[in-house]
């Protein structure tokens, strides 16, 4: 029995970005794709970048769908050509559109993580073989006529041969086919991929665009504004705070660092024991990264002032007290850098969660210690 690899490009509790009609906030990549499509000189790469759950593959399979289902237009034909698209909407009722929904048009191909060899869970990597089968695509789709798309999710994910494996296709891309690479991380790409390919950015979103987004998606957080804060941006954040109570969780973190440069040891405890045992694997990554975005936000503090917009009760205030200066900017920066690089190691040999959580916030008591001024020290 066959096992069903799951969808590494699927955002827990959101639609596939193939069953997302809207794309949010990245008006000005999609623009300029269509004025590329316009001038009769569409790239057969294109690289769409920026970070993670800003709508990236959203835009590709909007990109993706423009493409399937616009004609190609060999002449002007007997009435002339017709008139160049302003959009790249397609009627949701359109037969290229529900293939693509379903996950069944024969001329779209998408590049993945499949299952490892054991066939128990995901590959970490995206392999040569699975490029490979590019080759029975191009082939078989070439019957078919009309126009071809790839879409690589992510092209970060490629180990160096299967990298190597698609600049191939990016050299000698077959007629009329367009390949869609999604990266978050494009320096970690090929140089010789990136200079193959057309940059289409796609930002971090605005309040207004993340509210937005959520709500496309029937979701309406309590407190938005602080929201946004915590999830920089990202629509793929914002929903993974709102399943995981992240602003609670937040509030109850600053709540816990507005005692430094003095920390309850039994508060601290309580919260790092929170973050072990079964089941507890999601609330530990999540504070894990609430840290790493406190850290962030002090740092920016001590260079910036205290913020304008806070993600829980007290924290602005909080963030001035602790990075009153340049001096606090560059040691919480210094902080954040080095326990951002602890916790990816810890969480990767296993460390004991309880452990590595009380280490960072002794850490961070350690930080606060030497940069606050004593007659600061209870904000």
């Amino acid at each position: 029995m066959s096992t069903e690899a799951p969808e590494p490009d699927r955002i827990d509790g959101a639609p596939h970005p193939r069953e997302t009609q809207v794309l949010v906030g990245q008006d000005a990549a999609a623009r300029a794709f269509l004025a590329a499509f316009n001038s009769g000189r569409l790239h057969s790469g294109w690289l769409i970048n920026g970070p993670p759950g800003v709508g990236k593959a959203t835009l590709a399979y909007k990109i993706a769908t423009f493409l399937l289902a616009t004609p190609l237009q060999d002449d002007d034909g007997l009435f002339g050509a017709p008139p160049p698209p302003e959009t790249l909407d397609i009627s949701p009722d359109h037969p290229d559109v529900r293939l693509i929904q379903a996950n069944a048009h024969p001329r779209l191909f998408t590049l993945k993580r499949g299952l490892n060899d054991k066939g128990d869970k995901l590959a970490s990597v995206i392999t040569v073989d699975t490029v490979r089968a590019l080759k029975g695509f191009f082939q078989l789709s070439a019957a078919d006529g009309g126009r071809r798309v790839v879409i690589i999710d992510s092209a970060d994910e490629m180990n160096v041969s299967a990298a190597n494996a698609v600049l191939k296709e990016l050299e000698e891309p077959p007629a009329n086919t367009t390949l869609l690479l999604i990266s978050h991380q494009p320096s970690r790409l090929l140089p010789t991929i990136r200079s193959r390919c057309r940059e289409l950015r796609c930002d971090t979103l605005s309040p207004i665009d993340l509210t937005a987004a959520l709500a496309a998606m029937d979701i309406a957080p309590e407190a938005p504004e602080a929201l946004s804060v915590l999830a920089q941006g990202s629509v793929g954040d914002a929903l993974r705070m709102t399943r995981a109570d992240g602003l609670q969780l937040y509030a109850e973190l600053v709540k816990l660092l507005s005692g430094l440069p003095s920390l309850n040891r039994q508060a601290a405890l309580k919260l790092a024991n929170s973050c072990t045992g079964r089941g507890a694997e999601t609330r530990f990554a999540l504070v894990l990264d609430l840290l790493d975005i406190f850290l962030s936000r002090a740092a920016r503090a001590g260079l910036m002032g205290e913020p304008s917009t806070q993600a829980a009760p007290g924290e602005a205030r909080l963030l001035a007290t602790l990075s009153p200066h340049d001096h606090a900017a560059r040691a919480w920066a210094s902080l954040q850098q080095s326990l951002s690089a602890r916790a990816r190691h810890g969480q990767a040999v296993n460390l004991d969660p309880a452990a590595l959580i009380l280490d960072i916030l002794l850490k961070v008591e350690e930080t606060a210690r030497r940069v606050t001024p004593t007659e600061a020290a209870k904000p």
